[in-house]
């Protein structure tokens, strides 16, 4: 007979109940409503949440509740502070970590956050009055360079999708257009632009109805790939500033050291969700693409971003406050 040395019996009984404990955990999760925490009404992540708190309890067996917080820190300040055991989420777009760029926050997003799931992607348009003599990106380009600080592009607050879409613009094409910044939000945007007090926007579908009427003209969407949001518009980056790439961002976190078996449970359940047809076809009709991803691909997204976006600022000149 043979039999094992003493400390490989030891060994061999710490990690069985290691392991069955963790796919028990992950077998029993969940046991009680989740909580999905996001910002205000009415945005993009608010209207995600809402579709993930539709469909989700039939695939988990517990209701879901979104509740609403006001926009800037305090949705991810909770959720980071909340117990890593799945029942609090963080529903956010990409404010989550473009914010600690520009601001002091009370939380680290790769410290503090247990990545979950990409959820939907919106591209943005690059639209222009229809006064400029341009019909595409390069002509674009080609204007402002020969007008040096004359053409405008109008933006809603620091941080926001049409401010770092058009300072990237502004960077990666070596021009110098100027910011004017609007607080009533894109429709105050694209009012600008319909008064000729800008000249270039970028903008998801709200200036769209504008578009089709020929008070406004769009030039290129904002995303690598052509989307089907916008058909018939070619990518920024085919049009003539390649790899340029500019689109907003919602996602799925759980606080930090949420157990994987538990984070692994919400991924698949919140990937089956969003890719279902009924899903797919909200969340175009809302302006926005259906991605998913893996929890690995979501925290490789966020580090990207954050590199990107900090050197953006950071040549723009606009520091934290």
């Amino acid at each position: 007979m043979c039999f094992e040395p003493p400390w490989r019996l030891r060994g061999l009984v710490l990690v069985v109940p290691m392991v069955f404990v963790g796919i028990c955990w992950g077998q029993e999760f969940p046991a009680k409503p989740i909580r999905i925490i996001t910002t205000g009404v009415g945005g993009d992540a608010d209207f995600a949440a809402r579709i993930l708190a539709r469909e989700m309890p039939g695939a988990i067996g517990q209701p879901v509740v979104v509740e609403n917080r006001q926009t800037g820190v305090i949705p991810g300040q909770l959720v980071s502070q909340a117990p890593p055991d799945g029942y609090t989420l963080l529903c956010t777009n990409a404010s989550l970590w473009t914010g600690t760029l520009l601001q002091k926050t009370p939380y680290d997003v790769e410290r503090d956050f247990a990545p979950i799931s990409l959820l939907v992607s919106g591209p943005s348009m690059v639209v222009v009055h229809p006064s400029l003599p341009v019909r595409s990106i390069k002509e674009l380009i080609a204007l402002a360079k020969a007008r040096p600080g004359e053409l405008n592009y109008s933006s809603t607050a620091n941080g926001t999708g049409s401010h770092l879409a058009g300072e990237l613009f502004k960077s990666m094409a070596g021009i110098n257009i100027v910011r004017v910044a609007y607080s009533g939000g894109a429709g105050a945007s694209s009012t600008a632009m319909l008064a000729g007090e800008t000249q270039v926007q970028f903008a998801g579908s709200v200036p769209m109805a504008y578009v089709k009427s020929g008070r406004l003209r769009a030039l290129a969407v904002t995303s690598l790939q052509p989307s089907p949001l916008f058909p018939g518009l070619p990518t920024v980056s085919a049009s003539g500033l390649p790899g340029y790439e500019a689109v907003g961002r919602t996602s799925l976190f759980a606080p930090a050291k949420t157990p994987s078996a538990i984070v692994t449970r919400l991924n698949q359940d919140v990937v089956r969700v969003i890719t279902l047809a009924s899903s797919r076809e909200r969340f175009f009709n809302a302006g926005v693409e259906t991605v998913g991803s893996s929890p690995e691909e979501l925290g490789a997204t966020v580090r990207a971003e954050t590199a990107k976006w900090s050197k953006v600022l950071r040549e723009a000149g606009i520091k934290a406050e």
